[in-house]
């Protein structure tokens, strides 16, 4: 069975900022709320919600994390060309 995995993530300008969502969302904020809220990425208007993906289809820093992170947790800040990301893998096979 070929990798997919399916995440959300939270897109900001600085780590500082990504530093401060990710506090509020371990106090219980949500996350889709916040993403809707603060993300530069367009997926921000469904939450961060991102769909399902396989290796290679995102820029390497964000593979490592989707393919490695346990699911379910907040990882981040994590830096890519585009700014910095909290990432939320919420499923993987294979």
């Amino acid at each position: 069975m070929a990798k997919k995995a399916a995440a959300r993530h939270i897109l900001v300008d600085s780590q500082q900022t990504c530093e401060e969502l990710k506090r509020q969302i371990e106090e219980g904020a949500d996350f889709a709320a916040l993403a809707r809220e603060h993300s530069k990425c367009p997926s921000g208007k469904q939450g961060g919600e991102l769909g399902e993906f396989g290796p290679g289809q995102m820029v390497p820093e964000f593979d490592r994390v989707v393919f490695s992170a346990p699911v379910g947790t907040v990882e981040g800040p994590v830096k890519t060309q585009f700014g910095y990301h909290l990432l939320e893998v919420t499923s993987r096979v294979g």
